[in-house]
């Protein structure tokens, strides 16, 4: 009895001793904060944060000697400050160029880890706190995004796409010899309804938080076999049927209205591109809620590099052009009719950190910069699935923060230049 009460005596005085530790809170003044992308902006703010997440946003300065325990405090009284970006289209394993494909055959899976590492610091200092991949080698990329969440390397919130498509279509490999193209050809690759319907659940057991299927050709394959509707609608459906029933989304490259309209009938939740969206596409985007992501960016990339480089096959060259000349209007006139977007890149066929370009095309397109903006934030997180999490500035959400010199919602060049970058309460550019 005695000994049990010695280490109870000893057990209260360690408790009686031992600090108590308080959680570092860090605040932010901000001179004119958008916290929420379609509100009206307020001046003079503070934003508390603790363990990664927002506490508190209150008007004026709050003073340091408020809080209990230590306080940093972040000067951003003479910057506008908004909600870190989202880009839910981006490739980040590779960088489209004259030597991509060389070089990548060269290259170990390990030093495509790294680059990748590369990529994603470029898009997370640009602004871009979260990021959706829509395509690439599949284990590299869960593993940087599962590095990224551990803590072990930085970069920006992954949500990782994988991609099933079939035989000779926009997901296969293409522009190889025919002894390579066997042995870099997917096993996600299928045929028919219940290949697809295998070949998607193989991808989420491998670890996919989306799938991303290919509808229709695309730009970038090394065949001519056009950008039309190339998957059919069994096979979609069937795609779309299994992810769902394990919980994944679905996102479809489509260029051509044919393509977007199967996609869009067969329940996806995003249209990547939407090239070619006409009238009976918008009428299904708004039936179905789909959101359509546009990559104006990628179209102006492979335009220019077709009209004034020689690294493009021909049938390459043919599609960029055609796509690039008409991605814009289209892109506009389904804004107009109401159809919802969520902003995409597809950096990777841009140069990665450049991402803040697509605002300037949509703005250029015809949207408003808080349209855009809400595009890059709210749009973004409510197709993700995360809008409790991420996408505003408020209590309980990360705290993924931007800023910048001048009001974007007046220049949206301003997002070109990010001055300032905090995601999940860490402060990586100042």
């Amino acid at each position: 009895m005695n000994h049990h009460l010695t280490r109870l005596a000893v057990t209260l005085l360690l408790l009686a001793i031992t600090p108590v530790v308080l959680a570092t809170t860090t605040i932010i003044h901000a001179g004119e904060l958008l916290a929420i992308a379609g509100k009206a902006t307020k001046t003079g703010q503070t934003i508390v944060i603790e363990n990664q997440r927002i506490i508190d946003v209150r008007d004026g300065y709050s003073d340091p000697d408020e809080f209990e325990g230590e306080v940093k405090v972040i000067n951003l009284k003479n910057q506008f400050v908004l909600p870190g970006l989202m880009d839910v289209h981006v490739h980040l394993q590779a960088e489209l160029g004259p030597k991509n494909d060389s070089e990548r055959l060269k290259m170990s899976a390990q030093q495509v880890e790294m680059r990748s590492v590369m990529f994603g610091m470029r898009t997370l200092l640009a602004g871009f706190s979260t990021v959706r991949d829509a395509g690439s080698s599949p284990q590299e990329i869960y593993a940087l995004r599962d590095g990224i969440n551990n803590g072990w390397v930085d970069g920006p919130r992954i949500i990782a796409a994988s991609g099933v498509g079939i035989t000779g279509g926009h997901a296969d490999i293409s522009g190889l010899s025919p002894e390579l193209l066997r042995l870099f050809t997917s096993e996600n690759i299928c045929n028919g309804p219940y290949d697809c319907r295998r070949a998607t659940r193989n991808a989420i057991k491998y670890g996919a938080d989306w799938i991303k299927i290919t509808s229709t050709g695309g730009v970038l394959t090394d065949r001519a076999t056009g950008t039309g509707q190339q998957m059919e609608m069994d096979e979609l459906k069937e795609v779309v049927l299994a992810a769902k029933r394990m919980g994944r989304k679905v996102a479809s490259h489509a260029h051509q209205e044919d393509g977007i309209i199967a996609a869009l009938q067969a329940g996806v939740d995003s249209i990547e591109h939407g090239s070619y969206t006409g009238p009976e596409a918008i009428k299904l985007f708004k039936k179905t809620g789909a959101y359509l992501v546009p990559t104006l960016l990628a179209g102006e990339t492979v335009k220019r590099m077709a009209e004034n480089s020689d690294f493009m096959s021909a049938a390459i060259k043919e599609k960029a052009i055609a796509i690039g000349t008409v991605m814009q209007k289209n892109f506009y006139l389904a804004h107009k009719a109401g159809v919802k977007i969520a902003y995409g890149t597809d950096s990777g066929v841009s140069k990665h950190g450049t991402n803040a370009r697509e605002a300037v095309l949509m703005v250029k397109a015809g949207m408003s910069e808080m349209e855009v903006i809400k595009t890059a934030t709210i749009n973004a997180a409510d197709l993700l699935g995360m809008s409790a999490s991420i996408g505003t500035i408020e209590v309980g959400k990360y705290a993924d923060i931007i800023a910048v010199d001048g009001s974007p919602l007046e220049d949206i060049t301003e997002l070109l230049d990010v001055d300032f970058v905090m995601k999940g309460g860490k402060v990586y550019k100042k």
